[in-house]
């Protein structure tokens, strides 16, 4: 997890990332959409606080949630049963729900209090529970494309994309733990097969936006990938940032970023160019979470000025006592 010192600054600016949007841009109609992750973190008793956020999103009707990943705390436990717990409350939801994992569902597994299992086999079973089919998840799913269906990536069931009033969704499976980059071998194994399929994924992502004219992209995955360039030794994120900044540059059209892993809500515009200028057409939300139960509706006004809109959607009753 890395907190960033620019986040209240970026929290104070209204809540509203203004994007200017190309006159080519279709009229589609204006949609919101509900972002969080990070959730629900300390068990059993944050289930209640989770409970009650998702009662506050069917009461908003969003057109669809994404959940970007780590339905657990690290340390906690790994088990079926713990995944299949969150499953169940993740149907609660009565609009559809997308889901891209977090690194605590299993690169962080091997942890002695979160029960010493094989990450691999800890992803294997997270894609078996919750990728088995080419719909999101929610008690009215939609049909979604998976990567390994489309791709020579066959076992990326979990990158996923959809088309919402011409405007084109993707998770991407960049995870924190620095990607689960590490030296042990099949964990290095692993990462470089992944890696792969999320660069593919994002390339081919701009590709389909610009053949079908979508206004614009949203991306989500749940790593903070260390957009400022703060991360210590090998960085597992330095090609996803890469394929994010040649893709948004070429792309020219809004870009929205939604990620979680440091539990707190910021909304800047952290990519830069070759030159180091700031790409003015690509914003990054990063939601709350852990402690802080509650989520982000993202109103999108395709072809507007003013793409993306923010609002927090906050539990009052999930407000920590002072």
């Amino acid at each position: 997890m890395i907190r960033r010192s620019t986040r209240q600054l970026a929290a104070a600016c209204g809540l509203v990332a203004l994007v200017l949007a190309t006159p080519a841009a279709a009229q589609e109609e204006p949609f919101t959409f509900v972002a969080l992750g990070d959730m629900p973190y300390y068990l059993p008793e944050d289930y209640q606080r989770f409970e009650r956020l998702i009662d506050a999103i069917n009461a908003a009707a969003p057109v669809f949630s994404i959940h970007v990943g780590d339905t657990k705390s690290g340390g906690s436990e790994c088990s079926d049963a713990m995944l299949q717990a969150t499953l169940d409350r993740f149907m609660l939801f009565q609009q559809p729900l997308v889901y891209t994992p977090g690194d605590n569902e299993w690169t962080d597994c091997h942890r002695a209090s979160a029960g010493g299992y094989d990450p691999r086999e800890r992803l294997a079973r997270v894609r078996e529970m919750h990728f088995s089919q080419a719909m999101s998840l929610g008690a009215n799913p939609m049909p979604v494309t998976r990567q390994a269906d489309v791709s020579d990536y066959t076992d990326m069931v979990e990158n996923l994309r959809w088309t919402h009033n011409g405007v084109l969704f993707a998770t991407v499976h960049i995870v924190g733990s620095n990607n689960g980059f590490e030296t042990e071998p099949e964990a290095a194994a692993e990462y470089f097969a992944r890696n792969a399929a999320n660069i593919a994924w994002i390339a081919d992502a701009f590709a389909l936006a610009e053949r079908e004219g979508d206004g614009a992209v949203v991306f989500a995955f749940q790593a903070d990938p260390d957009y400022y360039g703060e991360h210590w030794g090998d960085s597992g994120f330095t090609d996803s940032l890469r394929a994010f900044t040649e893709g948004a540059t070429d792309f020219g059209k809004p870009v929205l970023l939604v990620q979680g892993d440091a539990h707190v809500m910021i909304i800047d515009q952290p990519l830069r160019d070759e030159n180091g200028q700031v790409l003015e057409n690509v914003t990054r939300l990063q939601v709350m979470g852990a402690q802080e139960v509650h989520a982000v509706a993202v109103t999108v006004y395709p072809g507007d000025a003013s793409t993306f809109s923010f609002r927090p959607l906050i539990v009052p009753e999930n407000r920590l006592q002072q």
